[in-house]
């Protein structure tokens, strides 16, 4: 693979769940987590499955390997009346960083609201995350919200 190859954004396919697994516990992995394999099933399912308020999933695809996955959902919300849009799991291979997968990803979430009419698009990462968010500093605005969850 060559910075020349280009890159191919699609939707996920029953094919891909071997690479999509690698690529999401890499994903996991750099959030120090893992997951059972029901939950792998599970989610695999769900992606596949069609519903509009289930999540969704793209694959970055180079020299036809996925190296790149996107999860993003629709959900209503109580300020609009238009559902939102929550990018919530974004993972390039270390092998492709820096030549624009993650972007590539990010606009094809943007273009899939957009076909939804979701005006909104939004994304949570980790604040020590420096990588990632020198392309969210490019491709999108910080906001000043704090997120808080019930304690385990």
């Amino acid at each position: 693979m060559t910075n020349q190859t280009p890159t191919t954004i699609r939707p996920l396919r029953t094919g891909d769940e071997t690479a999509w697994r690698v690529l999401w516990t890499d994903y996991l992995a750099f959030y120090k987590t893992t997951r059972p394999d029901a939950v792998y099933a599970s989610t695999f399912a769900r992606l596949l499955g069609g519903d509009d308020h289930d999540f969704h999933c793209l694959i970055a695809e180079r020299d036809g390997m996925p190296v790149g996955l996107a999860h993003y959902l629709f959900h209503r919300h109580c300020w609009r009346i238009e559902s939102v849009c929550y990018l919530q799991d974004l993972f390039a291979d270390p092998s492709v960083r820096g030549i624009g997968v993650g972007r590539q990803l990010i606009e094809a979430v943007y273009a899939a609201a957009d076909t939804a009419g979701a005006p909104t698009v939004y994304w949570l990462t980790q604040d020590d995350n420096t990588t990632g968010r020198q392309l969210y500093d490019r491709v999108g605005k910080l906001t000043n919200f704090i997120k808080y969850e019930r304690p385990s």
